[in-house]
């Protein structure tokens, strides 16, 4: 077959030419010209699902009689539908990632991908549809407004699932630092300004923390995504399609996925609505901004390193300037601030587009799963590259943070249990006019010996929940 062979194939428009042996037909072709807006296709996890919820609607299908007298055929469309969830067949699903129809696109060229791979596992050329019909038999039973929908649930689901794996691991590395880091004093911070003394453990531990919220947050809400309208067909009533069909379905697609799919109590108001996924969105975007909240601090601690704070050693990834010899610059929270910011906007954008529904159907779905699911493939190469680039081979700088220290008013607060805040805060102005550190006043002016300042001022110290009470110990006494 020469490279510019074609077969005819025929629509509600009229017919056209079609390459000969691909796989996809005319609808795709008709869609690939009309749009021409992301420059990309629909995102690959999609179209497995979409492999996987076609694979649910043919078994059912087959269950109950369709196909009885032509079992190769049954079994054909199965294989085909199976390698499309497999990832075999997405070079082949090539509709644009934003289009019009509420997906009816992506719907068709699956239905023309699947038809055409079983024609091929038959023995029969592509466009044979008399056999086996993309519309009468890959979409037996089904609209696009519930497979669409019930496909980007399951795609989302399965990525909800990579990105909880590296939330937890990104989780684990700030633990790990939490423990490495448990003895450093530094001076925290409010305002950008000194405040009290902390330890550097306990601000690793304290994004641990965040973390563990988002983990918390994002396992739960799958739950979400679980409710499907997959049987309601066009606007939910399940028109043309079987009662048996309809009760079955759902249930194929819990047994084929081993995800805890149920069918929507209102089918028709789960295909009119969309409001789940700004729902889902809204975790995301929690998770975005730690992400944004961590990676500020990480550029921040590590500023410098000469004449900025210079509390951290973020690993050396590549050459910071082109003109500035030696400058190393923080690309990796740099760059996961810019998918954080991202996922952000893609939030705002998934909210408008469910808002726009009208009536009986939401026809911006197509925008909402590109949204929606790169967010989720973003967030989770993000969690991915921060911890491996970037955490795990974090340094503490802890001469530089002792220096911070002792040079720090913050040191004089850890001492007002002890000499009181009026005595703290002339060793404060005695150190500025000085120009001595808060340890050389109050060691040299014979307020505390330097064992007593030291004790004050320990990890165990700094990190002790509240402080030493003498009117409490008069009271217990």
């Amino acid at each position: 077959m020469s490279a510019g062979e074609t077969r005819s194939e025929r629509d509600l428009l009229g017919e056209v030419p079609v390459p000969a042996g691909a796989l996809w037909g005319v609808h795709t072709l008709r869609a690939r010209e009309n749009f021409a807006l992301a420059g990309r296709p629909v995102h690959a996890e999609l179209v497995h699902a979409f492999g996987t919820v076609k694979l649910a609607c043919a078994r059912t299908n087959r269950q109950f009689g369709a196909w009885s007298g032509d079992e190769a055929k049954a079994e054909a469309m199965e294989r085909a539908c199976r390698e499309m969830a497999d990832g075999l067949l997405d070079e082949h699903v090539i509709v644009d990632a934003l289009q019009g129809g509420a997906g009816t696109s992506t719907n068709m060229n699956v239905n023309e991908v699947l038809a055409n791979r079983a024609l091929a596992i038959l023995g029969e050329p592509p466009g044979s549809y008399a056999r086996v019909s993309p519309t009468a038999d890959l979409n037996l039973h089904q609209s696009t407004n519930d497979v669409f929908p019930t496909a980007l649930r399951l795609a989302a689901i399965t990525l909800l699932h990579r990105l909880e794996d590296q939330v937890v691991t990104l989780q684990e590395a700030f633990q790990a630092k939490e423990q490495e880091f448990g003895h450093v004093v530094k001076v925290a911070r409010t305002q950008y300004q000194d405040a009290v003394l902390t330890t550097l453990g306990r601000e690793m531990g304290a994004y641990a923390e965040a973390l563990n919220r988002d983990r918390w947050r994002i396992y739960k809400c799958e739950e979400r995504l679980r409710v499907v309208n997959l049987g309601g067909t066009a606007i939910g009533t399940g028109f043309a399609a079987p009662r048996q069909y309809i009760f079955r379905v759902v249930d194929t697609l819990r047994e084929l996925t081993s995800v805890g799919f149920a069918r929507a109590e209102n089918l028709t108001e789960a295909t009119q609505n969309a409001d789940v996924f700004p729902e889902v969105s809204g975790i995301l975007k929690a998770h975005a901004a730690t992400l944004l909240k961590v990676a500020g601090d990480l550029r921040l601690m590590s500023s410098g390193p000469e004449a900025g704070l210079g509390e951290i050693r973020l690993p050396q990834r590549q050459a910071g300037s082109s003109i500035m010899p030696g400058k190393v610059n923080p690309v990796i929270p740099e760059a996961v601030t810019q998918v954080a910011l991202l996922v952000m906007s893609y939030d705002q954008t998934i909210a408008l587009a469910a808002g726009l529904g009208s009536l009986e159907l939401n026809p911006f779905l197509p925008l909402v799963a590109t949204c929606l699911l790169d967010s989720l493939e973003l967030l989770a190469r993000a969690d991915e590259t921060l911890r491996r680039h970037c955490v795990e081979s974090l340094e503490a700088d802890e001469e530089r943070c002792r220096a911070h220290v002792h040079a720090s008013s913050a040191a004089a607060t850890a001492l007002v249990p002890e000499i009181g805040y009026e005595a703290a805060s002339d060793v404060v102005r005695a150190a500025r006019e000085r120009s001595l550190t808060i340890r050389e006043v109050v060691v040299g002016d014979g307020l505390l010996t330097g064992e007593q300042y030291d004790e004050l001022l320990s990890a165990e110290a700094v990190c002790r929940l509240g402080m030493p009470d003498k009117l409490g110990r008069s009271l217990e006494g």
